[in-house]
């Protein structure tokens, strides 16, 4: 009776296969076929039409007129683009170079010593405090820090006149010689709290016992840090300084809501004179430009870090 049973659940288990309907084992496609509608609507077809865009004319009413390179030769001559990419390079470095090095020595501080002294709670409590400006909408930070920026009756101005430092007071925003530095100031406490987060939950695999060993054999916090942190939160590293590189380059909101880019073109970036061209010039092709221009560097960058990454995992398998 029993060696009946087993010979029936085999012949519906092999016979299972016919209950699925005609083409069954291909119709997952199915299932990505909304997500590939809206990638299509969202973003294949906006970037395509975006690069035909950057081959002409177009003010936005009537038709676009084909133009070839202009647009192209115009940008490379274009001294205002050229200080906007400069400007990148400045909001990379404090958007990925000092948030990804702060941020690595204050995760592996808070893990290795700050964890162990007070206990997880308390080292939790102090990544969620690095990480609230991540959390905070762009506008509403903007008008907190242009607030302590304000020339006139600014918090920060006002507490350097209070503690006999009114010779240094300025108009950070307003002059270019401290503008751009001062949204880099800003970039860099909105931006900190992210390679904390990503960090701190790296080192959770890292075996605490890696950590004792090379405590008894004498070495130090430093030592331990390059050694065993850095070493094997390394693909986490690659992760952190790519989106921070990406988001760096293509960063728009606090321009705008700060200084518009001004003044002058301290602060202007890719990305708002792009939209300036868009929407305030109405040179819409040029804006389009602009913006495949930026898409280039960004999808150039992508590339090279995946290939660094690649190159790294592969010679520390071989190792």
């Amino acid at each position: 009776m029993v060696a009946v049973d087993v010979r029936a659940a085999t012949s519906r288990k092999r016979g299972g296969d016919s209950l699925l309907p005609s083409g069954g084992r291909g119709s997952f496609w199915w299932y990505l076929l909304p997500g590939f509608v809206l990638l299509a609507v969202i973003v294949l077809i906006p970037l395509v039409w975006n690069i035909y865009l950057s081959f002409t004319s177009y003010r936005g009413i009537r038709p676009p007129k084909f133009i070839g390179l202009n647009n192209w030769v115009r940008l490379f001559g274009d001294d205002k683009f050229w200080t906007s990419f400069g400007n990148s390079i400045a909001m990379i470095v404090a958007m990925v170079v000092i948030p990804t090095l702060v941020g690595l020595i204050l995760a592996a501080m808070l893990f290795d010593l700050i964890g162990k002294k007070f206990g997880g709670r308390f080292a939790s409590f102090l990544r969620a405090t690095y990480y609230l400006p991540q959390i905070l909408p762009v506008v509403i930070a903007a008008i907190v820090i242009g607030w302590i920026l304000r020339p006139d009756n600014g918090a920060l101005n006002t507490i350097l006149a209070a503690i006999g430092l009114g010779d240094l007071q300025h108009n950070w925003l307003g002059s270019p010689d401290t503008a751009l530095a001062s949204i880099m100031a800003v970039m860099v406490w909105v931006q900190l709290g992210y390679p904390v987060v990503i960090f701190m939950a790296a080192l959770q695999r890292v075996d605490p016992e890696l950590y004792e060993a090379a405590e008894l054999d004498g070495a130090n916090w430093f030592q331990r840090f390059r050694a065993i942190t850095v070493s094997i939160i390394r693909p986490e590293i690659f992760v952190v300084t790519l989106t921070c590189t990406i988001a760096a380059l293509k960063v728009f909101g606090p321009v705008y809501t700060l200084t518009r880019g001004g003044p002058g073109t301290a602060t202007m970036v890719p990305s708002y004179y792009s939209y300036s061209e868009f929407f305030q010039s109405q040179q819409v092709g040029y804006g389009a430009t602009i913006a495949t221009a930026l898409t280039v560097v960004i999808v150039a960058v992508s590339i090279l870090f995946i290939v660094a990454q690649n190159r790294a995992e592969r010679r520390e398998n071989q190792s």
